[in-house]
């Protein structure tokens, strides 16, 4: 009987030693990331550089976010996600001159990042503090994020700015119940990759952040 709890104390030790080094590094590989992303946004708009258009945008989005999950298991990953994430941030630069160009742009730019590192915290810290699992929220957050961007392309290519500030408002709750999901996923051991952790996570902010910059810059009409 003490072999038999000796040992299972072991596992759980195990499994926690586990959980506590993905959440470690999913979160140094966040850090670094966003700084490499808010470098090379930060050399797209010093530049001026357009932006890369719809199409070139979602291939390379998805290309790289494929080559990344297929050597997520290789330090060949990480070379994908700084590519994945330093190529959004590229896209970022010229959005963000354009904001910067309005009347008030720099302050609905600096709320819209301020609120955007506010949820991300306060999301995760929640999801990280409480232990909860949200694992139940998996099929409705693919469905929603699904519908939201077909949505998105639909206001996009049709002109609808109505269609178009309800899309931002679904991503900001779909991406708020992301960042719970992914949090809750790496704690209980159903997320143990740490790149596509990392990966989710980037993509829950980078969403957030733009369609809050969307709904901010129309509340202050600069849209």
């Amino acid at each position: 009987m003490n072999t038999s709890m000796t040992n299972t104390i072991a596992r759980t030790e195990t499994v926690v030693l586990a959980t506590n080094k993905v959440i470690r590094n999913t979160y140094t590989l966040l850090s670094m990331t966003l700084l490499f992303s808010a470098f090379t946004a930060s050399i797209s708009m010093a530049l001026n550089l357009p932006h890369p258009g719809l199409l070139l945008t979602l291939g390379g989005y998805f290309g790289l976010l494929f080559a990344t999950a297929k050597y997520r298991n290789s330090s060949l990953g990480i070379a994908f996600v700084f590519a994945l994430t330093g190529f959004m941030g590229y896209t970022l630069g010229p959005i963000l001159n354009a904001y910067l160009a309005l009347p008030n742009g720099s302050q609905v730019v600096m709320t819209a990042m301020g609120a955007t590192g506010a949820i991300f915290l306060g999301l995760s810290g929640y999801a990280l503090v409480s232990r909860k699992d949200f694992s139940f929220m998996g099929g409705f957050l693919m469905v929603g994020i699904l519908v939201a961007f077909l949505a998105g392309l639909a206001a996009m290519f049709f002109e609808m700015p109505g269609l178009s500030l309800a899309v931002s408002s679904m991503f900001v709750l779909l991406m708020a119940g992301l960042i719970l999901y992914e949090t809750s996923n790496i704690i209980h051991g159903g997320e143990t990759n740490y790149i596509m952790a990392t990966v989710t996570l980037y993509v829950s902010i980078f969403n957030l952040f733009t369609s809050l910059l969307h709904l901010l810059g129309f509340m202050n009409g600069e849209e």
